[in-house]
């Protein structure tokens, strides 16, 4: 043999770990393929015909148009700071430490469901508001709510087909009225839908509109019982409506009145909402969000929130939060409504893709800049 050879190996070199670590490890392996399988089929990759969040992003996007660095859904928007002042009466319901008497720091956002950020605020199209409750114990409370109490459609595969119906078409800038009255008539809870949004007074103000978990939840309470629940954030500021026939004027005037009279009214004086809690009775459904439950139903002030000032989008702190409906304390848990799965992964794959787009145009929630940039036009 050579010099240069090395010398030959013994077994013990060959394989340095023990049969019984070498089993050990074997365990390891498989359970993280395991647990790398599961979340692959979990995120759809594994079932074709399942649709993920990047999926339902890309029907966004081909419905609203492409908008680089902003949100998928909601574009226009405003971040929000304040806190929560809790009365003590949801320890009774929830063993959230939100609930537990005293003051929560809060930051948020309001806007509006419209498929462009540069849309004008005179439309008949619902309001959100967003909001991140970081508890004294360190866990935290996000929620999103519309200002419609029920969602058009129930689960994630008729919501792709309504944003496919009414996509317009490139050649009239409409969506096709034959495909849009067929999705209609095979979906009576979306017509139901439409109908309330045509009937329902339209709050001149972020701050006299009401807001709705749209989902069911459940809290459970310090011995594990659980129940059934949605809350509601009701106004302080007294109601007025607005005028759909003066959208136009309003509009003209000012393409952005909603946001500069919330930035108005916090220049003022804070704004106020109270969590009213809406416990299901027996037979409520909780898997579906187009149903809403009897007004009968018994409800919970559990609380007050206080927004005291609302910041341009890049500068606050709600710029890379996804308001994810699953990132619930312990307390609060989700219900059977397919929607919230669907809601987190969307929310998730927005945010994927606007982080990577780079710094966006500016936009109203941006100060208020209300010419959008020339490719927007």
């Amino acid at each position: 043999m050579p010099p240069s050879a090395p010398p030959p190996q013994s077994p013990r070199r060959r394989f340095p770990y023990p049969p019984r670590a070498i089993a050990r490890l074997g365990a390891i392996a498989l359970v993280v393929a395991g647990l790398a399988l599961a979340f692959a089929r979990t995120a759809g990759w594994l079932t074709p015909a399942r649709l993920s969040g990047a999926d339902v992003v890309d029907v966004l996007e081909r419905h609203n148009g492409e908008h680089p660095g902003f949100r998928r859904a909601h574009e226009k928007g405003v971040c929000i700071a304040g806190h929560f002042d809790s009365n003590g009466r949801g320890q009774a319901l929830s063993k959230a430490a939100v609930f537990a008497p005293g003051r929560t720091p809060v930051f948020g956002r309001f806007a509006l469901a419209v498929g462009s950020p540069y849309a004008p605020d005179g439309v008949p199209a619902p309001r959100s508001l967003a909001l991140d409750f970081a508890a004294a114990d360190g866990s935290t409370w996000r929620t999103a709510m519309n200002s419609v109490p029920l969602f058009p459609v129930g689960n994630v595969r008729d919501f792709v087909a309504l944003q496919r119906a009414t996509t317009p078409d490139p050649a009239t800038g409409k969506p096709d009225p034959e495909i849009v009255a067929a999705f209609m008539a095979a979906h009576p809870e979306t017509r139901a839908f439409n109908a309330l949004m045509a009937a329902r007074p339209i709050p001149s103000s972020f701050a006299n509109d009401s807001y709705h978990s749209i989902n069911a939840f459940r809290f459970i309470d310090a011995d594990g019982a659980a129940r059934a629940v949605r809350w509601s954030m009701l106004p302080e500021a007294a109601f007025s409506a607005l005028d759909r026939d003066r959208f136009d004027a309003m509009n003209a005037r000012d393409r952005d009145f909603l946001f500069n009279d919330l930035f108005a009214r916090l220049r003022r004086e804070p704004q106020r909402w109270h969590l009213v809690v809406t416990l299901a009775a027996a037979g409520d459904r909780t898997d579906n969000a187009t149903v809403q439950w009897p007004a009968a139903r018994e409800r919970i002030d559990v609380g007050t929130l206080v927004i005291e000032r609302a910041l341009p989008e890049p500068a606050g702190a709600c710029r890379d939060v996804t308001f994810d409906p699953l990132v619930l304390p312990p307390g609060i848990a989700a219900s059977d409504d397919p929607l919230l799965s669907a809601r987190s992964a969307v929310y998730a794959a927005s945010l994927r893709r606007r982080s990577g787009e780079g710094p966006r145009p500016g936009a109203p929630g941006d100060a208020f800049a209300t010419t959008p940039p020339e490719s927007q036009r």
